[in-house]
């Protein structure tokens, strides 16, 4: 049993969190919450918040999957403005957009997620 990991459902998002110091935090959720909102808010529908990762220092790794290449474009953006509304440093947010085709991704809700989530390395694929 894994007691650094911990899995999250946020609206159309399925949010593995995982904590290099022990069982993810309730600072954790906060911070998941506040990156969910950014990314509905400033990166397209396909945009799905996939993985969160705190390590020592409070920094923390978020890794956006999606099969728009634009939403690359605001994750600089996105990373500053988290920081801020968390009271953080820029650099101790990390925002990771991975892009992945259409043709490798089932686009029904459920599917969507989990395929992104096995093609980014999140999640191991179902056999």
């Amino acid at each position: 049993m894994e007691f650094d990991t911990d899995w999250l459902t946020l609206g159309r998002h399925r949010i593995r969190l995982r904590s290099t110091k022990g069982f993810p935090t309730e600072t954790m959720r906060t911070v998941v919450e506040v990156v969910r909102l950014a990314i509905d808010n400033n990166m397209s529908a396909r945009a799905r918040l996939v993985e969160v990762v705190c390590r020592q220092e409070k920094t923390y790794d978020v890794l956006v999957g999606t099969t728009m290449v634009e939403d690359k474009v605001c994750a600089p953006q996105l990373e500053a403005a988290v920081a801020v509304v968390l009271g953080l440093l820029p650099d101790q947010i990390n925002i990771t957009v991975t892009h992945v085709t259409q043709k490798e991704v089932d686009l029904h809700f459920g599917v969507y997620e989990r395929m992104l989530s096995e093609k980014i390395g999140v999640a191991p694929p179902i056999q």
